[in-house]
């Protein structure tokens, strides 16, 4: 998601939500066309280290 966020959307102009919509559906299209696999730079227990100091700071999480 982060892919479709920092190098599309925030750098797009949508005049609604049905724009931004249809941006986002033809984007995942493209993407899968010719998906590329994700190269992950740290190990999954530092990943999910992490996402469990988020999660605790977060009300109602479950954590």
């Amino acid at each position: 998601m982060a892919l479709l966020t920092d190098k599309q959307i925030r750098r797009g102009v949508h005049k609604n939500v049905q724009a931004l919509e249809k941006y986002i559906r033809n984007w995942i299209k493209v993407w899968n066309e010719d998906p590329k696999p994700f190269t992950w730079t740290k190990p999954a227990d530092e990943i999910l280290d992490r996402l469990a100091g988020y999660l605790n700071r977060i009300p109602d999480s479950g954590h």
